[in-house]
Order: structure tokens, then sequence, then C-alpha cells
């Protein structure tokens, strides 16, 4: 009979904690729980119970990755609009230093909760920027067209910012941010706001919306780093969606519950929130396999974790 070995080229590994970061696969025996373990990759996506935050709010700006994240801002409660910002590790919230101008409906970048940026607000409308170093807040270069209830996404030195309004029925304006300043470049094809962006400054999707006279919309553009094309809409049309990827082959749309991954071609309905509610955070810089979304709608501190399809996943072996 063929052994582990043969295939393989090493014996079967006996460690007391599970490995780090196990490749699929792998296979190694737990001393300490007893049992044969092995990597695997998620067949589907899951939602999980993360930490509560501290302040319940919607509306709310979010930045960095699942075990990193940054929150700020938001309305908490109704027809109050805050500063509050918060910083996640991957099980519990800490709360900071607050933004010098509280503000709702915002865009947000970043790759971690110490590396941040925030921009743009609906109401008065304004392009005001700061940034984050994991201590504090700067301000910096305005955007061209002062907004809210648009897409951002990105990093601290490379966002892109997409639709939005005032006016009520959105706008098309698109800027990219190098850092320092802000430039206008090519428009999205439809007008909206309360709408989304996932991805990077060079590939990104940006993802329903609304356009008057309130219509709710499916529509989905997707940004090579130039330009805008319009590629399938979402499976159910949504306004505010939360939205986030690694590139525009790659994203996840969570709204009211609902949940939609893009795979480059077509949109899929996979694993609804445990707690579904709209208008939530999320760490815009995690891949769609691994991230998480918090706060939202009316208002809420929950934190829900997501392993999406392909993720990698610790499962103990049985012979049955």
């Amino acid at each position: 009979m063929t052994t582990y070995k043969e295939i393989n080229g090493t014996n079967i590994e006996a460690v007391s904690t599970d490995p780090a970061n196990p490749v699929t696969g792998q296979v190694w025996y737990n001393t300490t729980d007893n049992v044969l373990k092995g990597a695997a990759e998620t067949t589907a996506g899951a939602w999980a119970t993360g930490g509560t935050m501290n302040t319940g709010r919607f509306y709310i700006a979010g930045a960095g990755t699942q075990t990193s994240t940054l929150a700020a801002g938001g309305e908490s409660p109704p027809g109050a609009v805050v500063a509050t910002t918060e910083t996640y590790n991957g099980s519990a919230w800490t709360s900071v230093t607050s933004m010098s101008n509280p503000r709702f409906f915002t865009g947000s970048a970043g790759e971690s909760n110490t590396s941040a940026l925030v921009f743009g607000r609906y109401d008065p409308a304004s392009g005001i920027t700061e940034s984050w170093d994991g201590t504090s807040w700067t301000e910096v270069g305005d955007m061209n067209t002062g907004r809210g209830r648009f897409g951002g996404t990105g990093t601290k030195t490379a966002a892109l910012a997409a639709g939005g309004g005032p006016p009520n029925d959105g706008t098309t304006a698109t800027e990219t941010w190098n850092g320092s300043s802000w430039t206008s470049v090519t428009s999205l094809n439809t007008a909206r706001g309360y709408v989304n962006t996932g991805g990077t400054y060079t590939s990104a999707l940006t993802v329903a919306g609304l356009s008057p006279p309130g219509t709710v919309l499916g529509v989905v553009e997707s940004w090579n780093g130039s330009a805008w094309t319009e590629v399938a809409d979402v499976a159910t049309p949504a306004g505010q969606r939360s939205v986030f990827g690694q590139d525009n082959n790659n994203i996840l749309a969570v709204g009211n519950g609902l949940t939609e991954l893009w795979n480059g071609s077509a949109w899929t309905e996979t694993t609804d929130l445990s707690n579904p509610r709209g208008n939530t955070g999320t760490a815009n810089s995690s891949p769609a396999g691994s991230n998480l979304v918090f706060g939202g709608s009316s208002p809420n501190t929950a934190t829900e974790e997501w392993t999406g399809a392909g993720a990698p996943v610790t499962k103990t072996v049985t012979t049955a």
C-alpha cells in the first residue's frame, strides 16, 4: 500500500499546536488534541461572530484587513454625526483618537488599522481628506468634487473615489489619490449615489446604487486604471452595499444581509449575514475570501467575519 511519505516525500509531522499558515493538502498530528488534521479549502463562504464595537453606528468608513481594521465616523444615533474612531485586531475593538471632522457617507482606503485615508462628506458636501498613521489624524489635500455617498477603495497612498452626491441624482465623477493630491480621471458611465467600490485604484468594481427618482440600481462597472466598463448586474439591485476584494475579478458585495460574490464574469449569491442589516462598514483591503463587516443600521455594534470559498480551513481527519 502506498504511504503518505511515498506520496509527499515526508512523514506526517507531530505538533502540539496547529501550523499558523498551513497549505492546502498539508497533514499533521496534533498531540494536544490527539487527532489527525489537514488543511483544505472552503467550498462555501460562512459568517462568524466577531468582537462587538464600542460605539454602534452606520454610514461608517472602514479600511484595513480582517485582523487590522479601522472604523471611523458615521451616524450614531440617527441624526448625530460622529468623528469616533476604533481599531480592530481580529478579536476586539479599541477606541482611539477621533477624526478632526465629524462625518458620514465618506469614502475610505487603507491597508491596516495604522495606515488609512478617509475622504469626502455628504452633508454639508465636502472633499475634506484626513490621513491616519495609527496615532493621529492629519488633514491633507481635498478632493476636487466635494461629495458623499460614494465608493472609495485602495490604500493610503493610492486611492480611488467614484460616484456619489449631492446632487441627489449622484455624479459620475471619479478621482484618484497619489498620496498627496487628487486627480480627476475618466467618469463612470452611470451617475449614482449610495454606491460603493472594492478592489484597488487600478483594478476595481463599483456596485449598484441609487439614481433619481429613488431608483434602485443593479448596475456594475469595472475599472482598469484608465476606463470604466459596464459588466453584469448584481443579482439583486441594492443601494449602499459594503464592497470588498483584491481586484475587479474577485469582489464580495454585502447589503441588508444579502451576500453576492463576483468572479470576474458573473455574480453568485452565497451565505447571508447572520445579523441582516444595511449600511455597514468593511475592511476594504482584505481579499474577498477573508474579511469582515461591522456596525450598520440603526445603529448596530455587531461585527461579522467572513471566510469565503477557496479560503484555507483546518479540518479534523476522520475514518468516516
